[in-house]
């Protein structure tokens, strides 16, 4: 029962991190898994697991931006307030694309692609293209947009139909979502944290669909499950809260360069770990 809480507290360090920097959170607690896998666990569980300790990191969300998001917040005015209701119903278009064709082919993706080599090659992919905008970004001197207020719907609905990119195991959402509002032609800071507000209704309702099928599948939870997935939760936000101030601070002067050269590196590792029988 140690090992294991020490386990999920690994877990939740990784998730934390991994959730925003345009990592691959799914990918890493894939490889994670592998190597070093909860002892005595259902595939149901672990299901539920992998994704309930994300809304740790959500919640880090919800409490540093509490003020920017809360249309009831009695310190702002009537137009802010109307501007903060805009701001979540363009949150909510923007999550329409992943959260229907999630509904539609989940079970499908994790029938199919949800292996080592899958997760390889997208974090190889997109480390190149981040690489490759690190390269047009340095003769793009002015943006269109440098607020999440600036985002129209259209933009908005964009941006989330590169969500739908994130269904891939290893692709990453906070790097598919980056990506897309970065070619749609928002700053840094506005595309990190619009990623960062869309993650909120987008994990809550992948939440919720994870909890429905497990009870639909007739699972149950032990106590001893029940404590490891509050220690992956717990610290899952914890280090989120770090995390997330981390990256905008570093990104206000730093291209995403550094998360492209990774993300190759990963893949190649990953990659060698599977051709060794590993993963």
């Amino acid at each position: 029962m140690l090992l294991n809480l020490l386990k999920s507290a690994l877990m939740g360090l990784v998730q934390g991190i991994t959730e925003w920097l345009p990592v691959s959170s799914g990918g890493h607690l894939l490889i994670l898994n592998a190597l070093l896998p909860l002892k005595g666990i259902t595939e149901d569980f672990w299901n539920l697991y992998d994704v309930v300790i994300q809304l740790g990191s959500i919640l880090a969300v919800v409490v540093l931006y509490f003020r920017q998001l809360n249309p009831f917040a009695l310190s702002k005015s009537s137009a802010e307030k109307r501007d903060t209701w805009t701001l979540w119903f363009k949150i909510i278009v923007s999550v329409i694309p992943s959260g229907l064709i999630g509904i539609v082919f989940n079970d499908w993706i994790e029938a199919h692609l949800n292996g080592a080599v899958t997760v390889a090659i997208a974090l190889i992919v997109y480390g190149v293209v981040f690489l490759l905008l690190d390269r047009l970004e340095g003769g793009r001197h002015a943006r269109q947009i440098n607020s999440v207020q600036g985002i129209t719907y259209q933009t908005a609905f964009l941006i989330g139909c590169f969500q739908v990119l994130a269904l891939i195991p290893g692709t990453s959402r906070s790097g598919s979502t980056i990506i897309g509002a970065l070619l749609l032609g928002l700053g840094r800071t506005a595309a990190v944290e619009f990623s960062f507000f869309m993650a909120i209704p987008t994990m809550a309702g992948a939440s919720l669909l994870k909890c429905a099928k497990f009870i639909m599948n007739g699972g149950s939870m032990t106590g001893g499950e029940a404590v490891i997935l509050a220690v992956g939760f717990i610290v899952a936000f914890g280090v989120s809260l770090l995390a997330i101030r981390a990256l905008v601070n570093y990104i206000r002067t730093h291209s995403f360069r550094v998360f492209g050269i990774y993300r190759v590196a990963l893949g190649a590792a990953v990659l060698a770990l599977a051709a060794a029988g590993i993963l």
